[in-house]
């Protein structure tokens, strides 16, 4: 279980060691300045989880949705290689 911590702002400067052995133990730390959150600070290997997460989530949104698009009356189908073939146009490079 996480160990949320909230910190001062200068003490990224003054005890920096400190928050980076909280981060290295999966602890986020919030960051306040004049005693109101900031800014939040977390171990990068659990952004990267979040960030996949998120992902996820929109993927499934955007399936729902186009789940929801087809049960009306006169939806219109796309070849799946004809959409693989434009995504791969707009985001090749990328």
């Amino acid at each position: 279980m996480q160990n949320i911590q909230a910190r001062p702002v200068r003490d990224l400067r003054n005890h920096y060691a400190e928050i980076e052995t909280l981060l290295d133990n999966h602890d986020p730390v919030i960051i306040t300045k004049n005693g109101r959150g900031a800014a939040v600070l977390m171990n990068i290997e659990d952004y990267a989880k979040i960030e996949e997460y998120q992902h996820y989530m929109y993927i499934a949104e955007k399936l729902k949705e186009a789940e929801q698009e087809e049960a009306f009356p006169g939806a219109e189908w796309q070849d799946y290689k004809d959409v693989f073939r434009r995504l791969r146009k707009k985001y090749d490079g990328l």
